[in-house]
């Protein structure tokens, strides 16, 4: 059972691993060295009891990511209160294509959705899911306003963004709750993001922390183990979402982290 910490001054409290959902739902497109099936509802439900039982309470969706919110919501049923969902704004996958829609009302109309399909009258946290333009859309569209808006309904309980850029990351913490960066012994350059989240109260999710699967080529014997010790020296570090359908790797993945914030006297 791993411990459980504040998501900056948000009031949510989440586990160090949390799950990523993308391979409930999408297949296509996706840069993992190895192509794979959805899993059957059984297998998620194995999946998602085995999460739990590890003290997880993250699981990460997003609209882009294919089915995975439909399966969601059907799968949870009545154990919702368990759970801390985090799904996305301003991404579509349709057709094997990606677009991308930041306006007011598109926002709006995504979280409506995703309240529907994920069966449930609130979202914990709601991110942007960039294109890269990071600046443009904090500065020129509504999306940050217009989340904010929906946080005051009481339809979400937090926002940020899913960044790209060093400066978008930065931006996003000054302008809203959570930053979502891509940190790992081989990516560094968003470090800065992370401490300026850390000064400001903020929280920090954590992308690909194992390079999709790709860290073996980078991290050497024991990838997993060196990028858990490497991300959790970070003070800022709220959590790591990492997908897999695999409950030894989710475990294993959870052993390795609980041991790097041993190490850290977390």
């Amino acid at each position: 059972m791993i411990k459980k910490t504040l998501l900056g001054d948000t009031g949510i409290s989440v586990s160090p691993i949390g799950l990523g959902t993308v391979k409930f739902g999408r297949n296509q497109k996706i840069n993992y060295p190895e192509a794979f099936s959805l899993p059957t509802d059984k297998e998620i439900l194995v999946l998602l009891e085995c999460a739990h039982e590890l003290g997880i309470n993250v699981l990460d969706t997003a609209p882009a990511y294919g089915i995975s919110e439909e399966r969601l919501g059907k799968l949870l049923g009545g154990e919702r209160q368990n759970w801390v969902l985090c799904t996305k704004v301003g991404e579509e996958f349709i057709n094997g294509e990606s677009f991308f829609d930041f306006s007011a009302d598109r926002v709006r109309t995504s979280v409506e959705r995703s309240l529907k399909r994920l069966n449930t009258d609130y979202l914990d946290i709601v991110l942007v899911h960039s294109n890269g333009e990071d600046k443009k859309i904090i500065y020129q569209d509504a999306v940050f306003s217009t989340l904010n808006d929906l946080k005051k309904a009481g339809l979400i309980r937090a926002f940020g963004m899913s960044t790209k850029t060093i400066d978008g990351g930065l931006l996003a913490v000054d302008h809203s709750d959570v930053v979502m960066v891509t940190y790992n012994p081989a990516h560094t350059v968003e470090q800065s993001v992370i401490a300026h989240a850390k000064q400001k109260n903020k929280g920090v999710f954590i992308k690909k922390a194992l390079a999709s699967g790709h860290l073996e080529k980078i991290a050497g014997e024991n990838p997993i183990q060196t990028a858990m010790q490497f991300i959790f020296r970070e003070p800022g570090v709220s959590s790591i979402i990492l997908g897999t359908l695999n409950p030894s790797h989710l475990k294993y993945n959870v052993q390795c982290a609980a041991d790097a914030l041993l190490a850290q006297n977390l």
